[in-house]
């Protein structure tokens, strides 16, 4: 019988059933496992990787795809985009041109960096977007004076803004960029003279990425005139982000970098923007794929969590493109990627398929209380619920969930969760033994039902789980019909 058929004793006497399966491990072997426990805290952790699943039965993880919304036609649209939610303004900035249609193979290399800019636009709902007149530069041909970054060479081919978190960060530097590129090599076909190489760096200085900052956002200043990672560290040709990690207490970069053939992703750490680490290779390629950017952040509700949704290039189809899904822990040398398909596709029309013509603009953000959207160079704006990345999800049948070993703070359960009309959730926490803890047993949980993006979890009513705070335990889900997104300890 369906389990949403169920009484409620019956629903509890099928789960019960359930525990003499195969998902709940001897006791001998959660006893191995009391070494190997997960101390939480308080913190939100969501099941992009594998840190607290522990087994599932009847229960998979699933990879959610995210809704495209209509785009309105006031939305700005450039290469290598950075959105920031800042207060209750978005600040968008993108690559634009003083002179529109200029290619580097028809008009030269060397004039087709020089010929870029970095534009901006604001939003105060995220979806509607005015391109404010600065009166920063006067570009002749360049009409709208939204204009933040002229006359960098290389640097406005991906200049990157984040909001430095830092609290040591100085007032005029409460924004800083990095911005930067290389140099082809002299036989790579892209020179028009046989010394305009030579001469390009001999007029702007050699490649690189460079460190900006600014007051506000808008006016903005090289914080050092050479390059803070050298020329020889990557070949930046692509969005190469950084961001003032709270986590890790320091500034991270992640680039773009060619290792064994391929497109691929590098990471380097700095404790004051200016001086940094040696890089190190981070693997996330698929043997054959190349990664033409990572997008990596932490993501604004769970910052310990950096997020990555990287452009994948298919060099052998023209050069399409579309998105993938990555998450990598603070100090971490690879990318999980429990989904390795595509996250978001070309879609349906042309427009989608041209050549590296999927990027997502760097930064997830929150645009409503419920929801968080990215931005598709090209204007499109996708959204998911909070969370809404991958979740532990239950069919029609009934299944489980249970978690590793984990220790946490707090006196309550919160859970982000939804239900079809008819499926639920109960919650039991159990102890290294696989034993419900007496007061917390399925028989004790109250039913989750409905669509909650904050719910405390409660057994006959209450919600209070201090008594077991700091003390090793499990979490078990038995659910059908649902979505578990995230969990944490408040």
């Amino acid at each position: 019988m369906p389990s949403f058929q169920l009484s409620r004793r019956a629903w509890l006497q099928s789960a019960a059933a359930t525990t003499a399966g195969a998902l709940l491990v001897s006791s001998r072997a959660l006893a191995e496992e009391k070494t190997a426990v997960v101390d939480i805290g308080t913190r939100r952790e969501l099941f992009v990787d594998d840190l607290l699943i522990g087994q599932l039965q009847g229960v998979v993880q699933k990879l959610h795809e995210p809704q495209r919304l209509r785009t309105p036609s006031s939305r700005p649209s450039g290469h290598y985009a950075t959105v920031l939610k800042d207060g209750d303004k978005y600040r968008m900035y993108y690559r634009g041109d003083k002179v529109p249609g200029l290619h580097w193979r028809d008009d030269g290399w060397g004039e087709y960096h020089a010929n870029e800019i970095t534009k901006y636009a604001e939003s105060k709902d995220g979806f509607h977007w005015t391109q404010p007149d600065l009166g920063l530069y006067d570009i002749k041909g360049v009409p709208a004076g939204n204009t933040v970054l002229s006359d960098a060479f290389l640097v406005t081919h991906n200049f990157s803004p984040f909001i430095d978190d830092n609290p040591a960060a100085p007032a005029d530097q409460r924004y800083k960029a990095l911005g930067g590129g290389r140099y082809p090599e002299a036989n790579w076909g892209v020179w028009k003279m046989p010394n305009e190489r030579a001469e390009l760096r001999k007029k702007y200085g050699p490649g690189g990425l460079y460190a900006w900052g600014s007051p506000d956002g808008l006016h903005w200043k090289k914080l050092r005139e050479a390059a803070v990672i050298p020329e020889d560290a990557g070949n930046f040709d692509s969005q190469n982000v950084a961001f003032w990690s709270a986590a890790e207490g320091q500034y991270v970069s992640y680039f773009r970098w060619s290792g064994n053939g391929q497109r691929s992703i590098r990471r380097a750490t700095s404790p004051d923007f200016l001086h940094w680490s040696d890089p190190v290779d981070m693997r996330a390629n698929e043997p054959g794929e190349h990664l033409y950017t990572s997008g990596t952040h932490p993501y604004f509700r769970a910052p310990h969590i950096y997020i990555a949704l990287p452009t994948r290039f298919q060099t052998r189809r023209n050069a399409i493109t579309d998105v993938a899904f990555m998450t990598t822990r603070p100090g971490s040398d690879h990318y999980d990627r429990t989904f390795k398909e595509a996250f978001i596709r070309p879609g349906l029309g042309p427009g989608g398929w041209g050549n590296r013509s999927n990027y997502i603009a760097w930064h997830v953000v929150p645009t409503s209380d419920t929801e968080m959207s990215m931005y598709m160079y090209g204007g499109a704006q996708y959204v998911l619920r909070y969370d809404g990345f991958i979740s532990i999800h239950a069919g029609f049948e009934q299944g489980e969930f249970l978690t590793k070993p984990l220790k946490f703070d707090g006196d309550k359960l919160e859970v982000n969760y939804s239900t079809s009309a008819a499926g639920g959730i109960h919650v039991e926490i159990q102890d290294l033994q696989g034993q419900p803890i007496p007061g917390f047993a399925l028989a004790d949980s109250d039913l989750l039902y409905g669509d909650a993006i904050s719910h405390h979890v409660a057994w006959q009513g209450k919600t209070d789980v201090r008594r077991l705070a700091g003390r090793p335990v499990r979490l078990r889900f038995v659910m059908n019909e649902a979505d578990l997104y995230s969990l944490r300890f408040q």
